[in-house]
């Protein structure tokens, strides 16, 4: 299924700390919730324990952040993500039957340029476990050097972020 491309990508250890840290806490709250709620609800339910829980721990966000869309200089429409989390990243919450595909990847690459924004992590709580294709990380190629921490980014093909825990 994994194709190989020279997408850039980080590992966690060249992500800024402070934007590791946040994300991973996302994460760990995604993976509590989908343990106690297991998958087959809404997205809107997913999303609504994923801002309860992020209240909890006095994470800044945004549920169903809209962002302006331009071409060309227009502004030609708006786009919701799923939540704006710490004024650096967006979520999109996902509640389909299948993993995340490349084509999802992708779309999520669109609307982090669109948005000018480095970080994008997709969770998909219709997944028996969310380790098994349930949780991704899309960069924004154009926005890694304000991303990354010390380290330097490096080129492979996987975004796929692996939890233990679920």
């Amino acid at each position: 299924m994994s194709q190989t491309t020279n997408r850039p990508t980080l590992r966690d250890d060249e992500l800024d700390p402070d934007l590791a840290e946040v994300s991973r806490l996302v994460i760990g709250c995604a993976i509590d919730i989908h343990k106690a709620l297991g998958p087959g609800f809404s997205k809107e339910v997913y999303e609504n324990a994923l801002a309860y829980e992020l209240r909890q721990e006095e994470v800044d966000h945004t549920l169903r952040w809209t962002f302006d869309v331009h071409y060309d200089g227009e502004n030609i429409g708006q786009h919701v993500v799923s939540l704006y989390v710490d004024n650096r990243f967006v979520v999109d919450v996902i509640d389909s039957m299948g993993e995340i595909s490349g084509f999802d990847r992708s779309a999520m690459r669109a609307r982090l340029r669109a948005a000018d924004i480095g970080l994008g992590l997709m969770i998909n709580f219709n997944r028996p476990r969310l380790k098994d294709g349930g949780l991704v990380r899309v960069l924004n190629p154009d926005k890694i050097d304000a991303i990354k921490g010390d380290g330097s980014a490096h080129m492979d093909d996987s975004d796929d972020h692996d939890e233990d825990d679920d």
